[in-house]
């Protein structure tokens, strides 16, 4: 592996840059920073001809995501609402999103019924998905990945939909190759991932035999203050806990990047489905980035096992083509996150489990 933190990378067209603070001071600057628009957030939301719902809003991204939304449209004057759907099990995220201007309604997606009672929209996030606790819990991951997504192409048929997707659906590529491109063959590990390529069959389905229009957005991780792999490696090293290198490379993006390019999918959705890898432009070293947060974190990182020839990677160039290179680069990413993780901040306490080779989640 390169003794560099980036094994691989390519020159691509600037984008509009984000006025960037030297330091997040606390949630509120951070989720304003990861809720700014970026001009193709803007460009693909001036043509909506609906609102815009979001379904599965209350997980790690969906709340700044849905934010984003309604910023670009409040900038561009439009009347469009977004609506902002899950079941809300902690009633403190409804709240932030009703805050932030979000309509948010109360929804069991897999009751027909609740389902059906959504309202209309031509413009649909789809950002349901179950990954910790598959293990043990098979059904309900298959349930929520695989057939709740027919659920939704049926009540949404004549809409455009943004679906998240992940890179797991790609198995374990060479470190040295680069990452996985779109076209290539995909061999999901483990019953997490397998059922990930199910609902991606399912749109394919719905797209190619009943024209709808959508967008498949595999992505590999989304990075902020509170969680992502880079969190996780900094709180062991603040810890002084062993950091594994089993899965010695890995692929991040600012999540404020990720949820504008998700927005942005909105231009390109089509059938038979687009398909996308949305990550960073770098294959990162895990042990090279501990070495770099270990010396902001003033600590020196400890390592267990070593790396592999493999990893779970996937190779962003076609989205830096069409969106340009990220808005927060990973130097930047590496000096907030020592420094909040330094002084403590908040973090949602959700290990990614990046190292996970086996599928097990």
């Amino acid at each position: 592996m390169s003794a560099t933190p980036f094994a691989r990378g390519e020159e691509t067209a600037a984008v509009e840059p984000l006025s960037l603070p030297d330091r997040i001071r606390d949630e509120e600057e951070l989720d304003r920073l990861l809720s700014q628009p970026s001009p193709a957030t803007l460009s693909a939301l001036k043509k909506l001809d609906s609102d815009l719902v979001i379904l599965g809003v209350s997980g790690k991204m969906g709340p700044t995501l849905a934010r984003m939304a309604v910023r670009a449209l409040d900038e561009l004057n439009s009347s469009h609402c977004v609506y902002g759907v899950a079941r809300f099990s902690q009633p403190h995220t409804r709240d932030r999103l009703e805050g932030w201007g979000v309509q948010t309604l109360v929804c069991d997606l897999l009751d027909r019924a609740e389902l059906s009672a959504l309202p209309d929209s031509s413009n649909v996030i789809c950002m349901i998905g179950q990954k910790f606790g598959a293990m043990g819990n098979q059904h309900m991951t298959w349930a929520i990945n695989t057939y709740l997504p027919a659920l939704v192409c049926e009540r949404y048929l004549h809409a455009r939909i943004v679906a998240f997707s992940t890179g797991n659906v790609y198995p374990l590529a060479p470190v040295v190759a680069g990452g996985s491109l779109e076209s290539d063959p995909l061999a999901p590990v483990g019953e997490y991932a397998m059922s990930c390529l199910g609902r991606e069959r399912i749109f394919a389905y719905f797209s190619r035999v009943h024209g709808l229009r959508c967008a498949i957005m595999r992505l590999n991780y989304a990075v902020e203050m509170r969680y992502g792999v880079l969190v996780d490696i900094a709180r062991k090293i603040k810890a002084e806990q062993p950091i594994a290198l089993d899965m010695g490379a890995a692929n991040v993006i600012w999540q404020g990047d990720a949820n504008a390019q998700a927005l942005a999918l909105f231009d390109h959705c089509a059938s038979p489905p687009f398909v996308l890898n949305v990550s960073g432009p770098e294959t990162i070293s895990v042990r090279r980035v501990a070495d770099m947060l270990g010396e902001l974190l003033d600590r020196k990182p400890h390592f267990s096992g070593e790396e592999a020839p493999t990893a779970l990677l996937n190779n962003a160039a076609k989205a830096q083509q069409i969106f340009g290179y990220p808005r927060v680069s990973l130097r930047q990413m590496l000096q907030w996150i020592a420094e909040w993780v330094q002084s403590d901040g908040a973090t949602l306490d959700k290990p990614t489990h990046f190292e996970t080779r086996d599928g097990k989640f």
